[in-house]
């Protein structure tokens, strides 16, 4: 089928209920590719299409929806068992992408990511390394528009727990490695990542 492109005035407003992101996770967690998003993944990597300086409206669908499911096939292996199931999974997909755009753009202090959260005792600890994975993966698809905002001061100390979660471990000093082992400290650099995502929307609709 031919991919939709991303037409903010033409989606969905509503957000996805609680079933129908279960719904979403359950239709990715069955992909048969090793390389499709969860839905944490798919969350930050939709935060990310959304604060590129690339607009995500000016790509085709092609360009970035198979991505989530591990593209379409080229390893040999179908990503969908049908067109129903592929369409739904698009349908989902967009309005999700959608929700999270109206959210940052009218009630940013509303806005949560979703990570995984584990109990420990009375405390809960996030732990966005799967949203942050997705984020750049997201990043990585227009790496060229995105290395001046690592390069500038501010948005690089927004960007810099998003990189130290989500990137390769092996490019990571000693001391960051000896912190991602520590879950409080994972839980600290998550909720800085969800912190960032606001700023960095609002710095890109900034007049430049």
């Amino acid at each position: 089928m031919e991919y939709p492109q991303y037409r903010p005035q033409q989606s969905d407003r509503l957000p996805l209920s609680d079933a129908e992101l279960d719904t979403l996770d359950d239709l990715l967690t069955r992909l048969p590719s090793e390389a499709a998003m969860n839905i944490e993944a798919l969350d930050g990597y939709l935060c990310a299409l959304l604060l590129s300086p690339q607009a995500i409206e000016d790509l085709p669908g092609s360009a970035w929806l198979p991505v989530i499911w591990g593209g379409d096939g080229e390893d040999g292996v179908k990503p969908f068992a049908s067109g129903k199931q592929k369409k739904r999974t698009i349908l989902l997909v967009l309005r999700h992408l959608h929700a999270i755009a109206c959210q940052l753009a009218d009630k940013p202090d509303r806005w949560e990511p979703i990570f995984s959260v584990a109990d420990q005792g009375e405390t809960e600890l996030a732990d966005a390394e799967e949203w942050c994975i997705g984020f750049l993966t997201a990043v990585d698809l227009a790496a060229n528009a995105w290395s001046p905002l690592f390069d500038d001061v501010e948005a690089g100390l927004l960007l810099e727990p998003i990189a130290q979660l989500g990137g390769d471990e092996a490019q990571l000093s000693e001391q960051e490695r000896e912190e991602l082992a520590d879950p409080a400290i994972r839980d600290a650099l998550s909720r800085s990542a969800a912190e960032a995502v606001p700023e960095l929307f609002a710095r890109r609709r900034a007049p430049s």
